[in-house]
C-alpha cells in the first residue's frame, strides 16, 4: 500500500514539475514572441530591460573646419601666402585658426577617452569616410555639429549601426542632432552611460527618394565639393535611369536660380496631380521639422497681434499674443520617429488659374509624395549638402521605409 502511495506521490510531483515546465515554456514563448514582434515591427524595437551597445570599435568622423576647407582650396600656396590671401578676403585668420584648433582638441579628447575605456578607434575625415571604414566600426561618432552628423549619417544604410554625435563647439553650433550640450564638456559621462546601457534607442525616420528621368547627374554632387572643385557643377549625362538614396533632414526642389518661378506637378498619397507654381517645395522628416520647415512656416508675434486686431476683439491679456505664437510654432515640430513627411510649398502662387486644380493646401502631411519637374534649371538639395539636377521631365518619388530609419540614442538623465 505504501509503495502504491509513493508511486502516486511521484506521479503528482512529476505532474507539478511538468505543469511548471509548460508554464515556463509558455512564458518563454510569450517573451520570445514579444522580442520577435518588437524587433519585427519596423525592424526597430528590441525587447530588453536594459539596452546594450557594442562599442569595441568606434569610428570618429572629423569635422571639416573652415580653415581646412580654405587650405584645400589654396593647396598650392604656402602657409604665409595662405594667411595673406585669407586676410585680403576679410577673414579673421586668428579666429579661423583658433576654432580649427578647438575642434581638433575636442576630437583628440574624445579619442583618448574612448581608448582609455578599451575602445579601438579610427579617425577619418570626409574623404576617408569610406564604406570599408563604416563596416569596420560598431558605432559611428561624428565630432562636430549638425553638418558633420548629416554627412556621417547619409552614408550609413539600414538601422543596425548607431550614429551618435558629439557637438565640438556648442558656442557656435546648435547641434540639435548631437547629444545634449552638457556632454560636450563631460564626454566621460556620456561614454559611461552608453557602456552601462543608460539610454533609450531612438530611430530617426528617413525619406527614400527615387528619381526617374533624363539629364540626371551620373553621381550626386556634394555641395562641399562645389566649393573646392567648381568644375563639378556642370557634370551630368544624357541618359534615363533611377537613383535611390535615403535622407532624414529635408529636401528642396525648385529652380536653381531662386528668383525664377518653380513649376512642377504634385501628387500626394497617390491622389490627383496638381500643377503648381511657387518658389520651390520643401519636404522634411520629423528630424528636419526643426529646421527649414519651421523657418518657412513660423509666424511672428507681429502677425498674431494684427490678426487679433482684425478680429475686432480687445486683448486684455498682454501675454496672449506670445502664447498663441509659441503654441503655433511649437506645433510645427513633430517626432523624429514619425513615419509621415511634411511638405511646404514656398510662396505658392494662388491667383488666376493657379494652382490647377484649386484646393491644394500649401502645407501638410503625406506618406507618399510624387513630383514631376517642369523646371528650366531645376535641382534637388538633399540634407543641405547633396545636389542633384531636377530638370523638366524628371520625376521624384518620396516615401518612408522603416528599414531606412537611422539608429541613434537618447541618454537617460538621472
Amino acid at each position: 500500500m505504501k509503495a502504491i502511495q509513493d508511486v502516486c506521490n511521484m506521479v503528482l510531483c512529476n505532474e507539478v514539475i511538468l505543469n511548471q515546465a509548460v508554464q515556463n515554456m509558455s512564458t518563454f514563448r510569450v517573451c520570445s514572441w514579444k522580442r520577435f514582434v518588437a524587433s519585427f515591427i519596423g525592424g526597430q524595437r528590441h525587447y530588453s530591460a536594459v539596452p546594450s551597445i557594442s562599442m569595441k570599435r568606434a569610428l570618429l568622423v572629423s569635422k571639416v573646419t573652415r580653415y581646412e576647407l580654405e587650405c584645400q582650396r589654396y593647396r598650392d600656396l604656402s602657409m604665409s601666402k595662405l594667411e595673406d590671401t585669407l586676410r585680403k578676403r576679410c577673414f579673421d585668420y586668428d579666429v579661423l585658426l583658433q576654432h580649427h584648433n578647438l575642434h581638433k582638441k575636442f576630437e583628440h579628447k574624445v579619442r583618448k577617452i574612448l581608448n582609455d575605456c578599451g575602445i579601438e578607434t579610427r579617425t577619418v575625415n570626409r574623404s576617408e569616410y569610406t564604406q570599408g571604414n563604416i563596416d569596420w566600426a560598431d558605432v559611428i561618432i561624428p565630432t562636430g555639429g549638425d553638418g558633420t552628423y548629416l554627412m556621417a549619417a547619409s552614408r550609413v544604410s539600414g538601422n543596425d549601426k548607431p550614429v551618435i554625435g558629439l557637438n565640438s563647439d556648442p558656442s557656435r553650433s546648435e547641434g540639435c542632432l548631437c547629444l545634449p550640450v552638457k556632454y560636450s564638456t563631460n564626454i566621460e559621462e556620456a561614454i559611461d552611460k552608453l557602456l552601462k546601457g543608460e539610454f533609450e534607442w531612438m530611430f530617426r525616420s528617413r525619406i527614400r527618394i527615387t528619381l526617374h528621368g533624363e539629364n540626371l547627374c551620373a553621381t550626386p554632387v556634394e555641395l562641399h565639393e562645389h566649393v573646392i572643385h567648381p568644375a563639378y557643377r556642370s557634370v551630368f549625362i544624357q541618359i534615363s535611369y533611377s537613383v535611390t538614396t535615403p535622407f532624414f533632414w529635408d529636401v528642396y526642389m525648385g529652380e536653381s536660380l531662386s528668383s525664377r518661378v518653380s513649376y512642377f506637378g504634385l501628387s500626394l498619397d497617390g491622389g490627383a496631380w496638381t500643377k503648381v507654381k511657387s518658389s520651390g517645395l520643401c519636404v522634411s522628416t520629423g528630424t528636419g521639422s526643426t529646421s527649414w520647415h519651421l523657418s518657412i512656416n513660423r509666424i511672428t508675434e507681429q502677425s498674431v497681434a494684427e490678426l487679433v486686431k482684425l478680429l475686432g476683439t480687445s486683448c486684455q491679456d498682454p501675454g496672449l499674443v506670445k502664447r498663441v505664437t509659441d503654441e503655433f510654432n511649437g506645433n510645427l515640430v513633430f517626432s523624429c520617429e514619425d513615419k509621415r513627411m511634411t511638405y511646404t510649398i514656398r510662396d505658392l502662387i494662388s491667383a488666376g488659374v493657379w494652382p490647377d486644380p484649386k484646393g491644394l493646401a500649401p502645407r501638410g502631411f503625406a506618406n507618399k509624395i510624387e513630383v514631376t519637374s517642369r523646371c528650366f534649371d531645376g535641382g534637388l538639395v538633399i540634407d543641405g549638402g547633396v545636389f542633384i539636377r531636377f530638370d523638366e521631365g524628371t520625376t521624384a518619388t518620396l516615401e518612408v521605409y522603416t528599414s531606412d530609419a537611422l539608429r541613434t540614442v537618447k541618454l537617460i538623465e538621472t
